[in-house]
């Protein structure tokens, strides 16, 4: 028979360990009885006052006792809400203060390694973003630290294991009656104000709002955010607030907090609220009033200047929007935030400049993501609807192998695209810039099967065909880890699967056009599989498609190819530099495959699926048939092409690739 007593016990350990709606409620502090820490107290009126007007202080309160974070059936971590209310209070007469205080959620409560001013009594120089501190953290920040790229001295930040915020924005909220007019709150001004941080596991969505105490809870969240914190969160965790001063005293106080998992935390009563402590009187000097005559005409000035400034800068960022742009579901950019992104497009950012328009480096003001911005003159002979809509449809494609249009702004006559930059650039510099390391063969031969699954999709594999009609090195970018992405579709035209696509001029770049688009001046997806043969040889053999010789004519690199294929030396054609470091059975493969690829005749050519399946060696490569064209009659037919591009009426519309080098 078990003891009563061990029953009673085990009842109340289910019951406070089954957290799954587990809420905390504090309207005010009287006997709440949190593990404090530092210079926090519970002061007699009721307040958690996490720091005292003393310089160079640390704070900390979290509830005593470890929560459930996580669902035993899924793993995931909980849906939560928590709200609270604050105040700020400088001591200096200014309303200079620092540095801020920060929501929790923490795996332990051991920060005796942490420091404070800057790092909120959180973490120290050495462990900031470490990924092991396993911390979430909203910030209220009164200081800018340009270490941790705040920015302002006034904002809100989502911070996940360092002070660098994911997400930050200048404290404020924006209204229910329009919501997007900004209104800004100074965090020190001694006001109370009321936080409310929400996160939905199932859209693993986390949202941020802030308003003045007496304003009701803004419909428009001040940070929205898409965060796992299922691999941040661990299975029990510590709630709390940590703070810390500087050089500038500043009291950091909490009125109430309500915390909630998986549901909404309660609503305060804010007329029970414990009272704020008097603020001490600031003795203004009588010499003020002596100043006031003089002051005043310079305001006047001072805020006519204002006037003239804002409407110039009103007319400096204008955007062209119109009702129907809302139906597209693409992301637009605000020119003033592309234009803070590139620093005004200053030549510093610069990073190429191509057939269509110049791209520039940027970093975006809010999310600190790197992009690359190309301004395109925008051709007023085309429907600006249609091609806004072909570009919202470009911009839903999602592939690893393609570089991701994320948005667009249009202003007056011209249209910005912002792209995910690629750090390594184009792979042309690779094959052709003595200034870079050349690529070995294992990391080419990985980049052509990465563009062969690119060009995969968007033959096949998406909703509507899409013929590339530019596909070059110059056009595959380069992330960080070397893996190729096609991109720029500056050229694209859209058209239904099964239908005929409809354009009739000649588009591409010379060496790398099939022969049948000077009959048809149709794009096809065999003339792309013609391009990607080009691209084959290329990047195998370390040499352009067309490459001046001393005779000043030029040397087509496929018809010296099947040269050495007939000779029986095709593997003599793979780049010097690399030195004969490679695999014979691929390196044969990308030549022949190449050659195949670049068969005048569009029938012979396989489609980009069943080439993605030779790479993969999953289908045998068919022989080169003994018909195929001599090197002789292949390079008139290229010199051909060559030679009708270079009519002025027929000028090459190439757009060079995004981030080429200068």
């Amino acid at each position: 028979m078990v003891p009563r007593i061990n029953l009673v016990w085990l009842l109340l350990l289910l019951l406070t360990t089954n957290c799954e709606e587990e809420g905390v409620s504090f309207n005010g502090f009287r006997g709440a009885g949190l593990s404090l820490n530092g210079s926090a107290v519970i002061t007699s009126e009721g307040i958690l006052r996490l720091t005292n007007p003393v310089s160079h202080q640390i704070g900390r309160a979290f509830y005593p006792r470890p929560l459930h974070f996580r669902s035993s059936k899924t793993g995931n971590v909980f849906s939560f809400s928590t709200t609270f209310v604050f105040v700020f209070v400088p001591e200096n007469i200014n309303g200079i203060g620092g540095h801020g205080t920060a929501f929790v959620i923490s795996s332990t409560t051991d920060f005796h390694t942490a420091t404070g001013t800057q790092f909120l009594g959180l973490f120290n120089k050495s462990n900031n973003g470490n990924s092991a501190n396993r911390i979430f953290a909203v910030e209220l920040d009164t200081i800018q630290n340009m270490e941790f790229g705040d920015i302002d001295d006034n904002h809100v930040g989502i911070d996940i294991n360092s002070l660098r915020s994911n997400r930050s924005y200048s404290a404020g909220y924006f209204s229910d009656v329009d919501t997007s007019v900004f209104n800004n709150i100074t965090l020190n001004s001694g006001e109370p104000m009321q936080v409310w941080v929400e996160y939905d596991s199932s859209k693993m969505q986390l949202n941020v709002t802030l308003s003045p105490m007496e304003v009701a809870k803004p419909s428009r969240p001040l940070l929205s955010s898409i965060n796992n914190l299922s691999e941040l969160v661990t299975e029990t965790a510590y709630i709390g607030f940590s703070s810390s001063t500087g050089s500038f005293e500043t009291s950091h106080y909490i009125l109430g907090w309500n915390f909630q998992m998986n549901g909404i935390a309660q609503t305060f009563n804010l007329t029970t609220l414990p009272s704020l402590p008097p603020r001490r009187s600031n003795r203004k000097p009588k010499v003020v009033l002596i100043w006031v005559p003089i002051i005043a005409p310079i305001s006047a000035l001072l805020a006519a200047a204002a006037v003239v400034f804002v409407q110039y800068r009103r007319i400096k960022f204008a955007e062209v929007l119109d009702d129907w742009e809302l139906e597209l579901g693409s992301r637009r950019f605000s020119y003033k935030e592309l234009y803070k992104a590139t620093r005004g497009f200053g030549e510093t950012q610069l990073l190429g400049v191509g057939g269509f328009g110049r791209v520039y480096r940027g970093i975006m003001p809010t999310s600190k993501v790197d992009v690359a911005v190309k301004r395109v003159a925008h051709d007023s002979k085309r429907g600006t609807r249609e091609f806004i809509a072909e570009i919202a449809s470009i911009g839903h494609l999602r592939h690893r192998n393609l570089v991701q249009l994320l948005g667009y702004c249009r202003r007056k006559r011209e249209l910005l695209l912002v792209y995910d930059f690629m750090p390594n650039g184009s792979l042309d510099r690779f094959l052709f810039d003595h200034y870079h390391q050349p690529l070995n063969w294992a990391q080419r031969f990985h980049i052509i099967k990465d563009v062969a699954s690119g060009l995969l999709y968007l033959h096949e594999e998406w909703e509507k065909t899409i013929i590339h009609r530019d596909v070059k090195a110059s056009n595959v970018l380069l992330d960080s880890e070397l893996n190729g992405r096609l991109g720029d579709f500056g050229l694209s035209r859209l058209y239904d699967h099964g239908e005929d696509p409809r354009t009739t001029n000649v588009v591409g770049t010379p060496g790398y056009i099939a022969p049948e688009l000077l009959r048809t001046g149709k794009a096809t997806k065999e003339s792309d599989v013609f391009a990607f043969g080009a691209f084959l040889l290329e990047v195998a053999c370390g040499k352009r498609p067309l490459q001046a010789a001393e005779s000043g004519e030029d040397v087509v690199l496929v018809a010296w190819v099947l040269r050495n294929w007939r000779r029986g030396t095709i593997l003599g054609c793979v780049d010097p530099r690399l030195s004969c470091d490679f695999v014979v059975e691929e390196a044969e493969l990308v030549l022949k495959l190449g050659l195949l690829c670049s068969h005048h005749l569009p029938a012979t050519r396989p489609s980009m699926k069943q080439t993605t399946l030779f790479m993969e060696r999953a289908a045998q490569l068919p022989e080169l048939a003994a018909c195929y064209l001599d090197g002789d009659v292949v390079e008139l037919l290229q010199k051909e092409v060559s030679h009708y591009r270079s009519m002025p009426s027929h000028s090459s519309s190439t757009d060079s690739m995004l981030f080429v080098g200068r």
